[in-house]
């Protein structure tokens, strides 16, 4: 990312990274299950055929309450009947009347789907219990400002087991931040443009505070679901969706616009499936069945390139010519592996690398994975943005090297062996997890460990590939990764196209 930013920094204002639009759900552990349901059902001697005369008078208390908050603040439930209806839009309306003061903004209602349960009996095991089910009932959508969040909602289901959902936006909660500090800023829709000081911003972003958030949570559900005070479990809070972004601010539209260009048109056609795996962390293998690929738009605001792994992407826009943005989104924060404690059923337990709990507890290791995610992808079309470098990178390692009385012949990315090792050397995995001897040999079935020992100690005597202490692996040097990059850009971009044109034109 530093050469990326190095290169540019007279025309770019400054760096800001932190948390874009993050979703959360709230269940009730025990209820939010059919099985748990019905054990709770017969702990409270209620019949498993009554469940829906239980949970009628929970459905009026929701409503009552929901009316009872739009009397006190003076506002009046909008019920949303047209599909495409954009809470947001209607939103912002409200908000230029009525300003960011914090308190309650709106109040939405809409029939929409939900989880549920209906009752059943077995006649074969004469069981009498819940099953899973689905259905519509009437939700509610209170939009507020929160002093510490900013503009946030909380949907509320009318139905049991009451799943909440809840939503943030990790930019309104560091312009909240921001200004408790005095720092001055300049902010267009989510995205800041300016800011007095980046690095107390940065600072500021990075300090979120999970068992805070976990306490206004809590405080949100009882205001407005309060079924929940009949419970004694109290609501779980669970990471539904999140996106964190990095933003590099620019001083002027004319600075950004001819980066972005060259950037998006040349990262559409050369990132591929172990590029992405690479940028999120991840080892790509043949065991892999999720979707992978890119995904090309043009927007009312801009242009847009997603790549995407399964229920992960990560994605390069700009935001008003001002800002570019690498922004990593994830629907399943399982993706992301670390190494934390992990319990057995036996009750045993040891330090491994594991994937991420879905608590918002997570968040703050979220912070550190996604953000390294964009710096990967950063890194790499930091060449992209300027190849001169690694031109001359390609030019150097073409030529022989000596080592002592030896001489070892330079390498040739676009012909033969050459270029087949270079391509798999440069695979995701091997980026993540280093390469071995038996790696390369499986790819390359035709030649001997002794012919691949001699190919890796050319890489190595290039400066290309570098081996880690008291291993038998290998792993790609800053050299290495700038040559192959370039040099497999420049054939598939470039030289290929090239020739192709020829022979069509002959």
């Amino acid at each position: 990312m530093q050469n990326f930013i190095d290169r540019h920094d007279s025309k770019i204002a400054g760096v800001l990274s932190c948390y874009d639009r993050v979703v959360i759900t709230g269940t009730i552990p025990g209820l939010c299950y059919a099985e748990g349901m019905t054990s709770f059902l017969y702990q409270q001697n209620i019949r498993i055929f009554d469940y829906t005369k239980w949970a009628e008078p929970l459905q009026k208390e929701i409503r009552t309450n929901a009316e009872k908050l739009a009397f006190e603040n003076n506002l009046k439930i909008e019920f949303i009947r047209r599909k495409n209806f954009r809470k947001e839009d209607r939103i912002q309306e409200i908000l230029e009347k009525r300003g960011n003061q914090p308190g309650l903004v709106c109040i939405f209602s809409a029939m929409e789907s939900c989880s549920s349960y209906k009752p059943w009996h077995d006649k074969e095991s004469h069981r009498t219990f819940l099953k899973n089910d689905s259905g519509r009932c009437l939700h509610y959508y209170f939009y507020f400002i929160d002093p510490d969040l900013g503009l946030c909602y909380v949907r509320v289901p009318t139905w049991a087991p009451f799943r909440l959902q809840f939503y943030f936006n990790g930019h309104n909660e560091l312009e909240m931040k921001l200004k408790k500090k005095g720092i001055e800023y300049k902010k267009l829709d989510n995205s800041f443009v300016a800011i007095e000081n980046f690095d107390q911003a940065q600072f500021l972003a990075d300090s979120i505070n999970p068992k805070r958030l976990n306490e206004k949570l809590n405080q949100f559900a009882k205001k407005y679901c309060p079924v929940i005070k009949k419970f004694t479990q109290g609501y779980y809070w669970s990471l539904m969706q999140v996106e964190y972004a990095t933003d590099i601010i620019f001083h002027r539209q004319t600075d950004l616009a001819p980066i972005y260009e060259e950037l998006i048109r040349t990262a559409t056609y050369s990132v591929k499936p172990e590029n992405i795996a690479t940028f999120l962390g991840r080892k790509l293998t043949d065991r892999y069945q999720d979707e992978m690929g890119n995904n090309f738009n043009t927007r009312i605001e801009g242009t847009r390139l997603k790549h995407h792994m399964g229920k992960v992407s990560i994605k390069m826009y700009d935001k008003f010519n001002l800002v570019l943005r690498i922004e990593t989104t994830s629907n399943d924060v399982k993706f992301f592996k670390h190494h934390r404690w992990v319990e057995h059923r036996d009750g045993t337990g040891e330090m491994k690398n594991a994937p991420v709990k879905k608590s918002i507890f997570s968040l703050s290791v979220l912070t550190k994975l996604m953000k390294e995610s964009n710096c990967r992808y950063l890194e790499y079309i930091s060449s992209i943005d300027d190849p001169t470098p690694a031109i001359l990178d390609l030019k150097k390692v073409s030529e022989p090297t000596r080592d002592g009385n030896r001489s070892y012949r330079g390498f040739n990315l676009f012909h033969g062996e050459d270029q087949k090792l270079f391509e798999i050397i440069s695979r995701g995995e091997f980026n993540i997890s280093g390469f071995r001897n038996k790696f390369i040999r499986q790819c390359m079935p035709e030649k001997t460990s002794h012919q691949i020992s001699r190919m890796i100690k050319r890489l190595h005597k290039h400066g290309l590939i570098k081996k880690i202490g008291n291993t038998y692996k290998y792993y790609l040097t800053k050299l290495g990764r700038r040559v192959i990059s370039t040099g497999l850009k420049l054939k598939e971009m470039y030289i290929i196209p090239t020739l192709r044109g020829y022979a069509i034109a002959n």
